[in-house]
């Protein structure tokens, strides 16, 4: 590379000749600026003919195949798309300081192209002066070689620590952007509750965005350098023949043709490098998931001995991981094997006959005659011309092999880009209630009920959006409200009932009924498929849960999450006032227990079910909301402690809607919301001494109708063995043999 560029030093550059170069290329440059969106919109229109769906506003648009499922990742007008979407976050205006970083990058790349001309030039003179044997000059040629090896070396340094810092840049600003929307709108639940379009959140959110971060910044780096190692070596290869007399059209167009030709080989034989990629994320982060759920669930799986499940499950996971893997590695053999083929060896006997051509048929290498009649043989400088110009183009082909290399790390990009554009395509989507979600239908035959005599409804299709939720100050009024789950399942298909203040709800029901759901859609997590919805903002409800998530921080980040000390300061509250929160609802042992509020363990594991429970009660006081949600939140605390906490709430002013199974706790409440389970529901006045009665008298029966099987039994025996009859005795069935 050194007696390349040296070579290529050796070209001389007159001002004159200089300015009419940057006048082409500066025309060059504007032309592909104004046909640039020509060509792009030509092919998007070919394209478009082939994809559904419109692109959005701001580049975020799904594209599917014939067959309706997402197309996979390629290089073409799509992937364009997405990575101009893409660059429009990286680079949100003008002047920003990925801007400069990629401005620094760039000067590094250029500034080791021409540092490496300069030294070879320098290389050149010292070994001019060794074989004129001037060992001054060669000293002095020396040092100034060292010298100038600080900032090449420098420079080659700072191009890989540019290119890590670019990277990291482009991930800072693609995390930041996804953490913004993946924490908008309760993005982050709806993604993975409402919508099952991203399989893993969490591995789009990290290794996605680092691996297509790096490989651009990587890419990048990759071009450039061969890009301009090409564009000077031709230049002075040709300038080189030209000078000696040398025709290099020949030698030229046989270059073109012969690269032509391999990338047409090399992209008819390359694989989709990009729908494999995305393929092997897809199943690292399947593997992970795995993994993650293991951990989550580790008690439970100890308690049933279901290690060897989850062992197979884990085994089946990494082995299509496994698989994956193999057929990429056996598909770069052979793709590998192709390109080296193309690239080593018929580049290398094109290359001779190129550079022979135009030496065997230069007019300044031919041997002369003297004025003594001598001749002059000419060997050395055909000698020095063939070594220069094999170098040149060994360099230029060096580099063109780079670049066409680069086409498969760009079908990988390709991969990347697919998966962190179709994840804030997810989000975007989500944001705006466009839901997406594979449905199981358990829609019933037309016209066939249930026992109770209610149809079981299933909306297939997407679910539209038609109801309205208006924020109010006091009171939540249902009005038409249906309840339905994301797969489409209607629950209930209008419910109606109102809570005003100083009101105490008591919902009741069946498993699966709707309780739960209707608490998802009072607190926004579902959307209102259709009717009216009045209630309170979010600030002024509050849900409580039946296992109360324990953050990570201290004891007094536990009471009053999901504020923040400064946020408790500012409200007026005390370390004190905490203390008197925690009494109420007999927890106030913790705080010696545990080493005192700036305590930090691992709260989960720490706390018991029930002390988990209170302190989820804990933060109702901390917060003292207008509305309390409650879903079975005391079912592992104590009746005593229950009722005072209940009784405590109502005193505060805190209207409770409970889902809860206890009857100890109907007296706190007022009114009843009554699911049958079949899509009926009743809403009345609580008289809980009518429906204590009943309750006790339906047990009385039970716990009677119970024993007259075996009473009717034990007639029958006295019956058989005293040899009479009775008017009540049953007819026993036949046996089998």
């Amino acid at each position: 590379m050194t007696s390349i560029l040296h070579a290529a030093s050796k070209v001389r550059w007159t001002k004159s000749a200089a300015a009419k170069r940057a006048v082409i290329l500066v025309a060059a440059a504007y032309g592909a600026k104004s046909l640039y969106p020509l060509v792009i919109k030509h092919i998007g229109r070919k394209a478009g003919g082939r994809a559904a769906g419109k692109a959005e506003a701001n580049g975020l648009s799904p594209v599917l195949d014939a067959a309706g499922a997402p197309a996979a990742p390629a290089v073409n007008a799509r992937f364009v798309r997405q990575i101009l979407a893409l660059v429009k976050i990286v680079f949100p205006r003008l002047l920003t300081r990925e801007l400069a970083l990629l401005g620094l990058h760039s000067a590094a790349l250029v500034s080791r192209t021409f540092l490496s001309i300069y030294v070879a030039g320098l290389d050149g003179q010292i070994v001019k002066s060794i074989v004129e044997k001037r060992p001054r000059s060669f000293a002095a040629k020396l040092m100034k070689w060292l010298l100038v090896a600080i900032p090449a070396t420098f420079v080659n340094s700072a191009i890989r620590y540019l290119e890590g810092k670019l990277a990291l840049a482009f991930r800072t600003r693609l995390v930041e952007h996804a953490y913004r929307t993946y924490f908008t709108e309760q993005t982050y639940y709806r993604v993975s509750n409402m919508d099952g379009r991203l399989a893993n959140p969490d591995q789009s959110l990290t290794e996605d965005v680092m691996m297509f971060s790096q490989s651009v910044a990587h890419l990048y780096s990759n071009l450039t350098k061969p890009i301009l190692d090409v564009m000077l070596t031709s230049y002075t290869l040709i300038q080189t023949a030209r000078s000696r007399g040398a025709n290099a059209t020949g030698p030229t167009l046989l270059a073109g043709l012969v690269v032509f030709v391999t990338a047409k080989v090399l992209r008819a034989c390359s694989p989709t490098f990009g729908k494999l990629v995305a393929e092997e994320a897809h199943r690292k982060g399947s593997l992970r998931y795995a993994h993650s759920r293991i951990i989550t669930n580790a008690e439970e799986i100890a308690f049933y001995r279901g290690h060897q499940v989850e062992m197979r499950q884990l085994q089946k996971c990494y082995k299509a991981l496994a698989e994956q893997m193999n057929l990429i590695l056996s598909k770069r053999l052979w793709y590998i094997m192709i390109e080296q083929f193309l690239m080593k060896y018929v580049w290398s006997g094109c290359g001779l006959v190129m550079v022979a051509v135009p030496i065997i048929t230069a007019t300044g290498f031919a041997d002369s005659e003297l004025a003594d009649g001598q001749t002059q043989v000419l060997v050395s400088e055909r000698t020095e011309a063939f070594t220069t110009a094999r170098n040149l183009l060994a360099s230029g082909a060096d580099a063109i092999e780079r670049i066409m290399s680069s086409y498969k790390e760009v079908t990988e990009l390709a991969g990347y880009t697919a998966r962190v554009h179709n994840m804030f395509l997810v989000f975007d989507e989500v944001q705006r209630g466009v839901y997406k979600r594979a449905t199981v239908s358990t829609t019933s035959v037309a016209g066939e009920k249930k026992s109770g005599g209610q149809h079981e409804l299933h909306i297939d299709g997407p679910l539209e959006i038609k109801g309205k939720v208006v924020d109010v100050d006091k009171g939540i009024v249902c009005e038409n409200v249906p309840i339905i789950t994301p797969n489409g399942d209607v629950v209930v298909s209008k419910l109606n009932f109102k809570v005003e203040e100083d009101m105490h709800l008591l919902i009741t029901g069946p498993n699966g009924c709707g309780k739960s759901s209707l608490f998802r859609i009072l607190s926004g997590l579902w959307p209102v498929y259709g009717g009216l919805l009045y209630k309170p903002v979010p600030q002024h409800m509050f849900y409580i849960p039946q296992r109360p998530y324990m953050s990570v921080g201290t004891l007094r980040d536990q009471v009053i999450y999901p504020d923040s000390l400064e946020d408790m300061h500012h409200k007026g509250f005390r370390d004190k006032d905490l203390e008197g929160i925690l009494d109420i609802v007999n927890l106030n042992h913790i705080v010696a227990r545990e080493g005192g509020w700036e305590a930090e363990v691992d709260w989960k594991d720490v706390l018991s079910g029930g002390e988990k429970q209170r302190m989820g009660m804990a933060r109702m006081f901390y917060h003292r909301p207008k509305y309390a949600l409650l879903d079975e939140c005391t079912s592992a605390v104590s009746i005593d402690v229950e009722g005072k906490i209940f009784q405590a709430a109502k005193d505060a002013g805190i209207s409770l809607l409970s889902i809860t199974h206890r009857p100890s706790l109907w007296k706190y409440h007022t009114h009843l919301l009554q699911f049958d389970g079949e899509g009926g529901w009743r809403f009345e006045q609580l008289d809980t001494a009518t429906r204590l009665s009943l309750t006790e008298e339906k047990q009385r029966l039970e716990s009677q109708l119970a024993g007259i099987p075996k009473m009717q039994l034990r007639l029958n025996e006295l019956c058989k063995i005293l040899g009479e009859d009775s008017v009540l005795k049953t007819e026993e069935p036949d046996k089998e043999e």
